[in-house]
């Protein structure tokens, strides 16, 4: 009876102790929340001295690493199939936007059934997957309530999920509000991002309380500061007359502060458009409402800047800050397309309100991109380019600036790397497509290496970066889409303005030859820039998947 006993005794103590263990080594994976801003500039974060007050995104940078040549793929859809999937946009369907289905690989308007996201993976290392925000990957007609839902959050490894799975639409009375998988009527006092701010606080609130054993893995996808320009007037009071100096003086001021931090490095400041006047050459009419326009801006960006400070207080709180890794940035450059009628800013009683249907314009634009030339939907660098925040006080112990070229198909393999989790080949009887980014904890050691070709596509628009060079071709306007290739060296001429393809024909169809190989093996190819009138058109084919 003594040795039983005995027996019994030591294996309760291996078992706790076993127990201890378990929850110890669980207790080291790190909470991940990776925060994205929609239509944001490079250059639109107070650190850069764009005079929008984003003191909490400033602390994250502040006390963490920012890169200074990452990339994401220039638009909503592609952007957010890439980031969930770790696959290259066209590799994952998505393509294009969520509006078309062309009836062909590379192009089905969703992400596919052959890829993978980021909480289906990070499921296999036991973390609980959270998610707010723009969702935008699933096919348009089946965003309605009632539709095949089998790509909405839920069903693809989230736990819990509020926001908004269009793409596009108000901030105030949004069309495909959902929580889980239920529709909801947003109330009279609506805005979408304090919305967003609001729950993901309430579910991190309920994971602390429910499972703080468990890490967790928040996909936080703001719409702000995507058109149009809704904001709450007390966010809007705040720079009333702060932008009054105009773009032309920002863009310097941004690229001076630049410079001095030893962000841009050896950058030069790209020319402003021809279409785009002076400053100074505009009236004072034309001025005002320019200001109005970038007041309400900016205020979109503020409100995501509080909110991000609320989930740092939370965190602090339960003392999760230091072993949660927080990333930023934003799923492409500034914005240019128009929307509204121009105004008379003297006679707009309630501006930023619900009918205030304006955007900020490529004149803005140019200045939320700078250095850079070009905006959203473009391979130019103020089209793809992101400042990616990194914020871990545990493993990253200072601020820094990482010159590590990246992708945000890298997200997929860093986390994987980070939590031991691992990626299928396949699941639920659907070959999974191989993964396709490298991992960045490296870069958040400190180490910056060759990453190899990074390669981008949308409506025609072609690039490839590799090392030092840039090759790109813009797009035409008809089919078949295909501009001229144009060549940059990224170290000296980040800002594109020095073309050297003449100069150096052999390292131009060296990356030509790359990327044709790469389009030909990722369903990119024929090219297509025709745009919204394919979803009539290829509605039909739907059925052929």
């Amino acid at each position: 009876m003594k040795f039983i006993l005995n027996t019994l005794f030591l294996s309760l103590i291996l078992s706790c102790s076993t127990s201890e263990k378990e929850v110890s080594l669980q207790e080291k994976k790190p909470n991940i929340i990776l925060i994205m801003a929609d239509d944001m500039g490079f250059s639109d974060l107070g650190f850069m001295g764009s005079g929008i007050q984003t003191p909490n995104i400033d602390r994250l940078a502040g006390n963490g690493m920012v890169f200074n040549q990452f990339y994401n793929a220039g638009r909503c859809c592609p952007t957010r199939a890439s980031l969930l999937t770790g696959l290259y946009a066209h590799n994952a369907d998505l393509g294009w936007m969520t509006a078309s289905d062309f009836g062909r690989p590379g192009y089905r308007g969703a992400i596919s059934k052959n890829s993978v996201t980021i909480a289906q993976v990070l499921k296999t290392a036991g973390y609980q997957n959270y998610s707010t925000g723009k969702w935008h990957v699933t096919y348009d007609p089946n965003m309605e309530a009632g539709a095949d839902n089998s790509n909405w959050p839920l069903q693809r490894g989230f736990d819990q999920y509020y926001g908004t799975l269009a793409g596009g639409g108000g901030y105030f009375q949004p069309t495909t509000l959902t929580k889980g998988n239920e529709r909801l009527v947003p109330d009279k006092d609506f805005y979408l991002t304090e919305a967003i701010n609001t729950n993901t606080v309430e579910i991190l609130e309920d994971h602390f309380n429910t499972k703080k054993n468990d890490p967790f893995f928040f996909y936080v996808a703001h719409y702000a500061p995507h058109r149009p320009l809704h904001a709450l007037e007390v966010d809007i009071k705040r720079y009333k007359g702060k932008f009054s100096k105009g773009w032309d003086y920002f863009r310097e001021q941004r690229f001076s502060k630049m410079q001095n931090s030893g962000f841009s490095n050896a950058w030069v400041l790209s020319e402003r458009p021809e279409d785009i006047p002076a400053w100074e050459s505009i009236s004072a009419k034309e001025k005002a409402m320019w200001e109005m326009r970038m007041e309400i801006y900016a205020a979109q960006i503020d409100r995501m800047d509080q909110g991000i400070g609320r989930i740092i207080n939370l965190l602090e709180e339960k003392q999760q800050l230091d072993n949660t890794i927080i990333l930023f940035l934003s799923d492409n450059g500034g914005n240019y397309e128009p929307e509204g009628k121009d105004f008379d800013a003297d006679t707009i009683q309630n501006p930023g309100d619900n009918n205030f249907n304006q955007s900020y314009r490529r004149h803005w634009a140019h200045m939320s991109n700078t250095p850079f030339r070009q905006y959203k939907s473009s391979n130019h660098e103020g089209g793809i380019s992101t400042p990616l925040i990194a914020h871990w006080p545990e493993k990253i112990k200072k601020a820094s600036v990482s010159t590590q070229q990246g992708h945000i198909i890298d997200f997929m393999p860093t986390f994987m790397e980070l939590t031991g989790a691992t990626y299928p080949q396949e699941l639920e009887g659907h070959a999974i497509k191989p993964l396709q980014g490298k991992s960045l904890v490296p870069a958040f050691q400190g180490k910056v290496s060759d990453r190899g070709p990074l390669f981008f596509e949308h409506r025609g628009n072609r690039a490839i970066v590799e090392g030092d060079w840039k090759l790109l071709a813009p797009r035409t306007g008809k089919a078949p889409f295909e501009g001229k290739w144009e060549l940059y060296n990224l170290r000296t001429d980040r800002s594109e303005e020095n073309n050297l393809i003449a100069k150096h024909p052999d390292i131009a169809a060296a990356l030509k030859q790359k990327w044709d190989a790469w389009a030909n093996k990722n369903n990119v190819l024929p090219l297509d820039g025709t745009g919204w009138g394919h979803r009539i058109k290829n509605d039909v084919n739907r059925s052929k998947k």
